[in-house]
């Protein structure tokens, strides 16, 4: 399986994404700071291993921290999590792994600095293997929707790359093939981090299952000729309504799948799900920079002086989406009623 994240000897270990497929590279993490950094700059990068990352990164950042008392403590703790907090707005895995490592550090409070700084440290291995578990029951769950023979469609990269391992919608497909479905897969490019050409491309040719990269405006091409059965996408977060934020160009997808009557899926774990948001409207939007839309691979693509766009994530309506595949079951329409009892189970 592939390691995006370990906690190795004190420091964080990420593979590298920006360096695959053409080079497999690791960037050991030391301190929180550096691990907010690595989120920021998407050396790692998806909603799930984003936030296995941050917690990982919170346990970093307790053990400089040199304190004689819980309230001291605390509170250098706290100011360590606001950069790691804004490293990434859109993913709400992101806070949820900080928080998630808070509460516990407030519920230790009771024990010495050196237990407290264990106990977190165990937290981040804890969520971790979580992580994974909670794929697979992901991926267990939504091959029930695969049939034998499909082609599957699926934008950005949310496999093991995107995960702690195994992956979300990228899990999935995994589930069904080793249920022995014979899938193949198309992976649109994504443009323009590329995370479909780079990264699913590779892994799913890593696991020796079949997949065709296309570009990105050739999805309507493909759906039209019958040439694809079901389309399978990860989520960076989802509203109480169903409403799904994913990469830019999702929301493109699902039109098209709607328009050629073709079920469109999202899989994402229920941390991915964000209840005290309403509707899709309300997601904060990651605007990143124009080189990377300007640029390919560090070389100018555009004339000097051409200004670009770069919303990061775009929003799908929940109208859109056939079922929203999660590590507790299957929501379907209505999405507030089934998405808070799989919430709640």
């Amino acid at each position: 399986m592939i390691k995006t994240v370990e906690y190795l000897d004190g420091k964080v270990r990420l593979i590298d994404q920006t360096r695959l497929p053409l080079e497999k590279v690791y960037v050991d993490c030391k301190t929180i700071d550096e691990v907010a950094n690595a989120i920021k700059t998407m050396v790692v990068r998806g909603a799930p291993a984003i936030g296995v990352s941050a917690a990982m990164g919170v346990s970093l950042g307790a053990e400089s921290i040199e304190a004689d008392n819980f309230d001291t403590f605390y509170s250098q703790l706290e100011d360590q999590c606001l950069t790691l907090a804004k490293s990434r707005p859109t993913a709400v895995n992101l806070v949820w792994g900080i928080e998630r490592m808070k509460c516990v550090a407030r519920e230790s409070k009771h024990l010495s600095i050196c237990e407290l700084k264990n106990k977190l440290k165990q937290e981040s291995l804890d969520i971790c293997k979580e992580d994974i578990e909670s794929n697979m029951a992901m991926g267990n769950f939504g091959q029930t929707l695969i049939s034998d023979g499909s082609t599957v469609l699926t934008h950005c990269n949310a496999g093991a790359l995107a995960t702690a391992g195994f992956g979300t919608a990228l899990g999935v497909i995994r589930a069904a093939v080793n249920a022995g479905k014979r899938i193949q897969v198309l992976a649109d490019e994504t443009r323009p981090f590329l995370q479909g050409a780079r990264l699913t491309v590779w892994e799913l040719m890593e696991d020796k299952i079949p997949v065709k990269l296309i570009t990105d405006n050739m999805s309507g091409f493909f759906m039209k000729n019958k040439k694809v059965d079901a389309v399978v996408v990860g989520a960076d977060r989802i509203a109480a309504n169903g409403d799904v934020a994913n990469k830019i160009g999702t929301y493109m997808v699902a039109v098209l799948a709607q328009k050629h009557q073709i079920p469109f899926y999202v899989a994402a774990p229920i941390s991915t799900i964000d209840l005290s948001i309403s509707s899709g409207e309300k997601i904060p939007i990651e605007e990143r920079s124009e080189d990377e839309v300007t640029s390919l691979n560090n070389k100018r693509i555009t004339p000097e002086g051409a200004t670009a766009a770069h919303p990061a994530f775009d929003i799908t309506p929940n109208d859109l989406i056939t079922a929203i595949i999660t590590d507790r079951g299957i929501a379907k329409p209505q999405y507030t009623k089934s998405l808070k009892y799989l919430s709640k189970k």
